[in-house]
């Protein structure tokens, strides 16, 4: 059902946002970091988990799906309303999450990549990233 996809992205949201919350805490922010990124880290493992089981039918990814498409949207939203300049000003912290963030990510998709390829270990680079286009011509 659609409400169930619906239900997982709130759940993750939630798990992310407190994340978010508990690492400011460690640190010492007063402001939640980056709970909407770990609730989006939390939702795509927990589609893979379910699909993997067997435990996510098309009716309920629909529910993850409508949301997903609203995301771009809201977070652009979010950074017209922040004040980057306050943040540089307010000491090196904002430049260190960003270029950490960014490292981050980084390393993660580099390891989804080798993922992947460890799961079509059969396919070349060229054959993954062109799709099954190249598997039909040969």
């Amino acid at each position: 059902m659609v409400i169930f996809g619906t239900a997982l992205l709130a759940a993750c949201y939630l798990t992310g946002i407190w994340a978010g919350e508990a690492i400011a805490a460690l640190i010492g922010v007063k402001a939640n970091v980056g709970g909407v990124g770990i609730a989006m880290i939390f939702l795509i493992a927990a589609q893979h988990f379910l699909k993997k089981k067997g435990l996510f039918p098309p009716e309920t990814e629909r529910g993850v799906t409508f949301w997903a498409m609203m995301y771009i949207p809201v977070v652009v939203a979010m950074a017209a309303t922040q004040n980057v300049l306050v943040a540089i000003r307010g000491g090196p912290i904002a430049l260190i999450s960003a270029a950490g963030s960014f490292l981050l990510c980084f390393a993660v998709v580099g390891a989804i990549n080798r993922l992947i390829q460890r799961a079509h270990p059969t396919k070349t680079e060229d054959e993954l990233a062109l799709g099954s286009d190249v598997l039909q011509t040969k």
